[in-house]
């Protein structure tokens, strides 16, 4: 079954790291709210949610992406880029084990899992701010053997790859050009964002559907017109936070291990 590990989110939310947005005001209480839909939007895609308690004292906890990547095979903790971060992956690191065998990532090698766009059995990962190259070449020598393929992808202005570009299924990769060597993905057609949202390129597949921020109307019509099923979700006071629908879940299915 397709599942979703998610968390609360954290009271102090608004403390969290920021590389390049402003810094503005969090409604905390609005968050919530906006968490809350977005996993009844999960739940109504057919998806079972495994829902961690929120961890007040570390402020981008709610954004497990990048704390685990769950492969079919196995799950592995990631060392993620920011210091500020790090205490996140032991609670993750239990919930992962729960669904499949852990293995971890070491420093000096870092890689947050919003950096990691899988298309089959090809990661492309993101070098950013957030990760380098020794966390692809150690998630590389993981993977190998079990039969994926990691290729790099060089990242700027943006936090993540999953900011700039992710896979919407149908051969098809929403993209912000600017902000990821889009050059590198192999055998998908490039659909860019519309010109206006540059934010807009992070999408959430689930089966048929996307799960977008309702804030890109624009990009959500493009998708539209290419025949693909969105649901938008007001994702603002999350989106302050440099977060978006991919990185506030941990998907995969429960039942390839």
């Amino acid at each position: 079954m397709l599942t979703a590990i998610t968390r609360g989110v954290s009271a102090s939310l608004a403390a969290g790291e920021l590389t390049f947005r402003d810094r503005t005001p969090i409604d905390v209480a609005l968050a919530r709210r906006q968490h809350e839909e977005y996993e009844r939007v999960l739940t109504s895609l057919g998806v079972l949610v495994d829902h961690l308690p929120a961890e007040d004292a570390l402020a981008d906890a709610v954004f497990v992406e990048d704390a685990a990547i769950v492969l079919d095979e196995i799950a592995i903790v990631t060392a993620p880029g920011a210091a500020s971060r790090r205490a996140e992956t032991e609670t993750i690191a239990r919930a992962v084990g729960k669904y499949r065998p852990v293995k971890r990532l070491t420093l000096p090698a870092t890689l947050d899992g919003g950096d990691v766009v899988r298309i089959g059995r090809t990661l492309y990962v993101g070098l950013s701010s957030r990760t380098n190259a020794a966390g692809i070449d150690q998630l590389g020598a993981l993977v190998s053997t079990l039969g994926y393929t990691v290729l790099s992808v060089d990242v700027v202005g943006a936090l993540h790859l999953k900011t700039a570009c992710t896979y919407a299924g149908r051969g098809v990769l929403l993209a912000n050009p600017d902000w990821a060597a889009t050059k590198e993905f192999r055998d998908v057609e490039i659909l860019p964002v519309d010109d206006a949202e540059p934010w807009g390129a992070s999408v959430l597949a689930i089966g048929d559907h996307l799960v977008m921020p309702a804030s890109f109307p624009r990009t959500r019509a493009k998708l539209e017109s290419r025949g693909f099923i969105v649901d938008a979700v007001d994702l603002s006071e999350l989106q302050k936070a440099e977060g978006g629908p991919t990185c506030l879940s941990i998907v995969f299915d429960a039942s390839d291990a």
